[in-house]
């Protein structure tokens, strides 16, 4: 890429090196999707022309055979700050013929690095007696620190453990599955985020955090300041709700007693002064045979994936913005009105890199409308 936006390409069954001059320069398009979740992945765009067999050969086409791990990692340089875009395998190649209104295309699509943990279904290979689920979340992510995957894992606020002459807990699905299930059962997340250096992966698993460091404000309709292209703003009376969990006494076996979550959510602090009014009251399943603390800790995790009552969605160009919109983050935004100004959660975003250009298209979210700060950084 030319100018203050450089692009490195990296290639490798399962150690990712840079990759050959004649494929960087056959690269037109990248698009990166991060932050939603099971979409995450990335799609190349090459022209074929002299260096066609090159390129097939760097993306073992020929034979019509992919390995079962070819990597590829992108990483994004604005004005001397790197950021990794994606640490990805490639699940899909093809072909585009030139038609007479370009070149031939090779086309490859591909996943985060957490489509590793989805390949093998490993159902009652491994038991884990007397073992709290971070254990399990440790000894499951262990084996994929030789692909530069780092686990950060958050302890759950209780521990239970089953004993294990009535109950042994076995592995069901792949790891991929199993590792989110255990996510779902505390009401907890589970991601695998590029970075912080090409080759490296960080796997979170803990609650979903939307607290912590700002990253630089989005400007609209603000003369020279303005690094926003396109922004729409909406507010959803009906997304919001108050949980409810059902707690049982697991001595006297009685009747399960509703219990309300209440509008606090130590998971999803308040990003707007103003919450919407609940209006839905929904049962959180299966919660009556877990502890109160499990039950309550599902029932926020679901709260807080729910209630985005405000949301905005825009676009930006990376040179005048000044550096990479990460997902997962917080970002202020300021010149769109009282009710929408101030901090949001970057829920995702698309990043479409062509030669001398750099667009992203994101998504923000919060709880309620109206600042809850009286100034937003800049």
């Amino acid at each position: 890429m030319s100018g203050p936006v450089t692009l490195s390409l990296y290639l490798g069954p399962a150690v990712p090196l840079p990759a050959p001059r004649v494929v960087v320069e056959a690269l037109t398009e990248v698009t990166v999707t991060a932050g939603s979740g099971e979409s995450d992945g990335f799609e190349l765009k090459f022209s074929l022309g002299s260096e066609a067999s090159v390129l097939q050969t760097a993306f073992l086409l020929s034979g019509g055979a992919v390995p079962a791990l070819l990597r590829v990692v992108l990483a994004a340089g604005v004005r001397g700050s790197a950021d990794v875009l994606m640490d990805g395998v490639v699940t899909q190649t093809q072909i585009a013929p030139d038609t007479g209104s370009g070149p031939t295309q090779l086309i490859v699509k591909g996943r985060d690095i957490s489509q590793v943990m989805d390949n093998v279904d490993l159902s009652g290979l491994f038991p884990y007696p007397a073992m709290p689920i971070e254990a399990r979340v440790a000894l499951i992510l262990a084996k994929y620190v030789v692909l530069g995957v780092v686990p950060l894992i958050v302890p759950t606020p209780t521990v239970d453990l089953n004993n294990p002459l009535e109950r042994i807990d076995q592995h069901w699905g792949t790891d991929l599955a199993y590792l989110r299930e255990l996510a779902d059962m505390v009401g907890y997340t589970f991601y695998v985020e590029p970075g912080p250096v090409a080759g490296a992966s960080v796997a979170y698993w803990g609650p979903t955090l939307r607290v912590g460091p700002v990253q630089t404000a989005l400007n609209v309709d603000m003369d020279v300041e303005t690094n926003v292209e396109s922004i729409s703003c909406s507010f959803d009376h009906d997304s919001a709700g108050m949980p409810i969990v059902n707690v049982e006494n697991p001595v006297t076996r009685l009747p399960a007693i509703p219990v309300p979550v209440g509008l606090v959510n130590p998971l999803d602090p308040p990003l707007g002064l103003i919450p919407p009014i609940p209006k839905k009251f929904d049962i959180v399943a299966d919660t009556a045979f877990k502890s109160f603390p499990r039950a309550l800790m599902q029932a926020w995790a679901d709260q807080a994936a729910t209630k985005r009552s405000v949301s905005a969605q825009g676009s930006l160009d990376v040179l005048r913005y000044g550096e990479v919109l990460r997902p997962r983050r917080l970002v202020g935004l300021r010149g769109v009105g009282t009710a929408f100004d101030g901090l949001y959660y970057t829920q995702q975003v698309t990043s479409t890199l062509r030669r001398g250009e750099f667009k992203q298209a994101f998504t923000l979210v919060r709880n309620g409308l109206v600042s809850t700060v009286g100034r937003i950084p800049v």
